[in-house]
């Protein structure tokens, strides 16, 4: 059988090695990376370094690679700008891909209600921008958002973000009228609570958090991620999110849904919204949205979108016209290759291998996930279901040097995350299944040593 991957230098290999002391030597040792070395080409589901090693991609850019490496819809589309004009500035000159794309994101979102598009550059500034429009519609300030919750790094969603370390330590005073509701973690529930009893008492919770901590008449926005991503794929009951979705109706407060990192098929639709039967008032779209472009959206009803004044909102490159056409071919391929479908036949292969070999290895304490957002939780132990940080690190690295990208994630750091381009080949999943099933046994044999 045809190998996929081929590591045939130590990591980093000898270009490699050059370009990591360059690195260290101009870039700031803040920005981390996962792997120590430079890709040189990349396509479909592989990634090869400059060194002529090839990895089979379970990283995807951290979730932007949905339609895959390089996609040749994507090139043309980029290639066909290029030839006409690159970029002219939204707010000077207007262009069609814009419009194109809105029109296609205000079709795609969930409801049947008017709705606007705003586009953007980045996941975090699409968040911001739809706080400020959730703002001038309701005249409210306050913002709510969850514990494990991440929604970006400057100021405002910085401030949204939970996870202390890296993200916040040593970066404030944060902006204020945030908020931090509790958010269900089934799986570490307290264990005489049987799963529908602890979800109630979430829902009670999250009641009681708007008569404790903050007015509901003051609060502008909810805002939540249908499933958790930084914070450890951490998918919440459909109870918890429609009861928020009721609280937030009942208290003319605007549910935003964060779809940055689990949009575009991901979780085996457009939106993982629709897995909750919910309708948000604002959803914040980026990263596979553009396959590997910077844009970023955020699709709203229209009366609230329309909220903000001429020049309120916009900026330099928002909505660049090669990233729009990139989202459009993305989109396309999306649909033309049932990529929805095959993320929930992706899911349901990397579930099926690590819930066998949960019944064998201790160290596997959850396996969960919607379509291709799956995550395994490392444990020391799977009765006290201690957070194995240090073992999950050594997995997450042997795999690598063995020719498989892949990340971690979780407010532990103790979870192992899958983002493949959903159009990896069986071939290619299958043989990136087995990289990282050696490396839990491998390390597991060196830890008993």
């Amino acid at each position: 059988m045809t190998s996929h991957s081929s590591i045939k230098t130590n990591l980093p290999g000898p270009v490699a090695g050059d370009l990591l002391e360059r690195r260290h030597n101009i870039v700031p040792d803040a920005v981390s990376y996962g792997i120590p070395t430079f890709a040189e080409k990349a396509e479909g589901a592989k990634v090869t370094d400059v060194d002529g090693n090839t990895f089979i991609d379970f990283a995807g850019a951290i979730g932007t690679i949905n339609v895959g490496h390089c996609h040749q819809k994507v090139k043309d589309a980029l290639h066909d700008q290029v030839e006409k004009f690159i970029h002219t500035g939204f707010n000077v000159m207007m262009y069609e891909p814009y419009i194109a794309l809105a029109e296609r994101l205000a079709e795609l979102a969930p409801g049947d209600h008017d709705k606007k598009v705003l586009l953007q550059n980045s996941g975090a500034e699409a968040v911001e921008n739809a706080v400020k429009v959730a703002r001038k519609y309701t005249g409210r300030q306050g913002i709510v958002t969850f514990a494990n919750a991440f929604h970006g790094r400057t100021l405002m969603t910085m401030s949204m973000t939970s996870k202390v370390k890296p993200y916040k330590f040593e970066f404030g005073p944060f902006a204020p009228e945030v908020y931090k509701a509790p958010f269900p973690y089934v799986y570490r529930r307290p264990k005489e609570m049987s799963e529908d009893a602890y979800i109630d008492y979430m829902i009670e919770q999250f009641s009681y958090f708007l008569i404790s901590e903050v007015a509901p008449e003051t609060i502008a926005a909810v805002v939540m991620e249908p499933v958790q991503g930084e914070g450890g794929f951490i998918v919440p009951d459909r109870r918890f999110v429609q009861a928020v979705r009721n609280l937030c109706e009942q208290h003319g407060i605007l549910f935003i849904a964060d779809e940055i990192q689990t949009g575009f098929g991901r979780t085996g639709s457009y939106f993982a919204s629709e897995h909750f039967d919910i309708v948000p008032d604002i959803i914040t779209v980026s990263k596979s949205l553009g396959a590997g472009t910077p844009i970023s959206g955020v699709i709203g009803r229209r009366e609230v979108m329309d909220a903000a004044n001429a020049g309120e909102l916009g900026g330099t490159y928002s909505g660049n016209p090669l990233a729009c056409r990139a989202a459009l071919a993305a989109i396309d391929i999306i649909e033309e290759e049932r990529l929805n479908s095959r993320a929930n036949a992706i899911g349901q292969r990397v579930k099926g291998v690590f819930y066998q070999l949960a019944e064998e290895l201790d160290c596997i304490g959850d396996v969960r996930g919607l379509g291709a957002m799956v995550a395994v939780e490392v444990v020391s132990d799977k009765e006290n279901k201690t957070p194995d940080k240090p073992l999950a690190g050594k997995i997450i690295s042997d795999a690598q040097q063995n020719g498989l990208l892949i990340l971690g994630a979780g407010v532990y750091g103790n979870v192992i995350r899958f983002l493949m381009p959903l159009v990896i080949s069986d071939e290619e999943l299958d043989e990136g299944l087995s990289i990282l099933e050696k490396s839990f046994r491998t390390i597991l044999e060196k830890a008993a040593d």
